[in-house]
């Protein structure tokens, strides 16, 4: 006696599976004929593949969905088996066709969220100007001559990155879920929210991060370390021997540049004459006759000669100068 051979899957059997209406003779009909036909197993397997792929979406409109459907149908076309069961199935096509709109709406949302997330800014301060640039989180920061900044239209992720090239000082924005992070050249500085001037670039021998106001975090590019400064310390970076260190110095004063306003608290005429010495590349030499012992508090604007500067200061302390090319004597008045 010959045995009966399974016949082909109906497409009318097809839909029913798809749609969970077989009953229980008709599954272990499909069952025998996708074993016994490996065709059959196929021409199933495309048809559940494009069912549960193809849902239709509610963005598709009816052009799409028309322009999509008939570029299916020329690619299914090519299969022979195919060909004749192109009304058939046509069902199943509109469901494929809708989710490839889906996809390309879907996948052009998701390439403009993207481009939207990575896309970066540069800024560079050039011919001797100060640029200031507020960052999308509120951050404020001044760039130094030849300084060059990078950072996202939008911080997105866990943390707020920028990179930097240069010198620069900065006023972050507190977001302690946020943490904001500088990447240099020779360090990387992890914040909260705080106030920081930053010197670390390619022709920069020692790298600099200088805390004025709240915490960072500082750590070698390549491993040299990592420090926790507090207010009025200064890490040092050397790039040739790789040591990373720690000095107590006012740091304000590594900041003058970024607003050309020189801070001083308590501070007696050895303490200003080192610092105006640091800015104006003068020689200061103090008479023997000069008090230590009075002091100075208050803010001296960074003015064009340092003789401008001299004058404004003896408003607050009694002082006589002359100036001798780049020497500059100091006596009491």
């Amino acid at each position: 006696m010959k045995e009966k051979k399974m016949g082909k899957l109906s497409d009318e059997l097809i839909e029913k599976y798809l749609d969970n209406r077989c009953s229980e003779e008709e599954l272990n009909n499909i069952k025998t004929c996708i074993s016994e036909s490996d065709e059959e197993a196929r021409k199933l397997f495309r048809m559940e593949e494009i069912y549960y792929l193809g849902k239709p979406s509610a963005k598709a409109n009816d052009k799409q969905t028309d322009t999509a459907e008939k570029a299916l149908f020329r690619r299914i076309n090519q299969h022979e088996e195919l060909k004749q069961k192109r009304f058939t199935i046509k069902r199943w096509i509109q469901y494929a066709a809708a989710i490839v709109v889906a996809c390309f709406i879907g996948g052009t949302a998701a390439y403009w969220a993207k481009h939207n997330k990575t896309e970066m800014n540069v800024l560079v301060a050039n011919g001797g100007i100060i640029e200031e640039v507020l960052l999308p989180d509120g951050t404020k920061v001044w760039l130094n001559n030849s300084a060059r900044l990078k950072y996202p239209t939008e911080f997105c992720g866990k943390e707020r990155v920028v990179h930097l090239d240069g010198e620069a000082y900065f006023e972050v924005s507190k977001d302690r879920q946020k943490p904001f992070i500088v990447e240099s050249e020779a360090m990387r500085i992890r914040v909260l929210g705080t106030t920081f001037n930053l010197k670390s670039g390619k022709r920069i021998n020692t790298a600099e991060a200088s805390l004025i106001e709240g915490e960072i975090e500082v750590s070698g590019k390549n491993e040299e370390g990592q420090i926790i400064l507090a207010p009025g310390q200064r890490a040092e970076l050397n790039r040739n021997t790789g040591r990373l260190t720690v000095k107590q110095v006012d740091t304000r004063l590594d900041a003058v540049w970024h607003d050309d306003l020189i801070p001083f608290e308590k501070a007696n005429i050895f303490t200003i004459s080192k610092a105006l010495e640091r800015f104006y590349d003068v020689k200061i030499i103090l008479s023997p006759d000069i008090q230590g012992d009075r002091t100075y508090s208050g803010v001296l604007k960074k003015k064009s000669t340092i003789e401008s500067v001299l004058h404004s200061l003896q408003n607050s302390i009694p002082i006589n100068y002359k100036i001798e090319g780049q020497n500059i004597f100091i006596s009491s008045r």
